[in-house]
């Protein structure tokens, strides 16, 4: 056997992709569209999300789209999820960021054991830019990982990378891995950031106002 020993006709792995990058990136909708497409051409699939930002087992995208989907939760087997079907084809994981690695492993022996295509999206890290474990893990694992990046700009115009916490009108620096929020007006809420001003915590309050002016 060699690195380019013969590949028998007709023969296709599996896959596990992870499509990641900050709030507003277009995640959710990718992951509602590639399920779309595949069940276009007659493939089965489920759908999956974990603290989606309605609350409820479905996956939600600012613009308007959304789908029933399952909640994961941590004692959820993703292997024996799957396995309990008839025949799935693919799984789609949204926020894939907030499952268990235990879970990340789980998708990785779909993809290698049962020949069940894994699509993943998510956050890469967390309001401190630490990577998410699963996340983490999704990049160890994966056989493609691709930035989104459909135009999220920090408030001075550069590209956003980084998502921030934001608690009474403060950037945080410190509390639990998991909040859930949205980039809306709530008391704990979220606001994608350059690297430079996430690191110098400067949520461009004083740009705003005197743009105001």
């Amino acid at each position: 056997m060699s690195a380019l020993s013969a590949v028998p006709l007709g023969a296709r792995d599996a896959v596990l992709k992870f499509y990641f990058g900050p709030m507003d990136c277009g995640k959710s909708t990718l992951a509602l569209q590639m399920n779309y497409n595949h069940g276009r051409q007659g493939r089965r699939g489920l759908v999956l999300t974990k603290h989606d930002r309605s609350g409820g087992p479905q996956v939600t995208s600012r613009i308007g789209l959304g789908l029933e989907a399952i909640e994961v939760v941590d004692a959820l087997d993703l292997t024996e999820l799957v396995l309990s079907h008839d025949r799935i084809d693919y799984v789609i994981c949204d926020e894939a960021c907030f499952y268990t690695v235990e879970q990340i492993e789980q998708l990785a022996d779909l993809v290698d054991v049962h020949g069940v295509d894994v699509y993943a999206f998510g956050l890469a890290s967390d309001f401190r830019s630490v990577m998410f474990p699963a996340a983490q893990r999704l990049f160890e694992l994966a056989d493609e990982v691709s930035r989104l990046q459909v135009e999220v700009l920090c408030w001075c115009g550069r590209p956003g990378q980084l998502n921030a916490r934001v608690v009474g009108e403060v950037m945080a620096r410190t509390g639990e891995q998991v909040v859930i929020g949205d980039t809306d007006a709530s008391a704990v809420r979220y606001q994608v950031l350059c690297r430079r001003h996430h690191r110098a915590g400067d949520l461009g309050a004083a740009e705003l106002a005197h743009a105001t002016l």
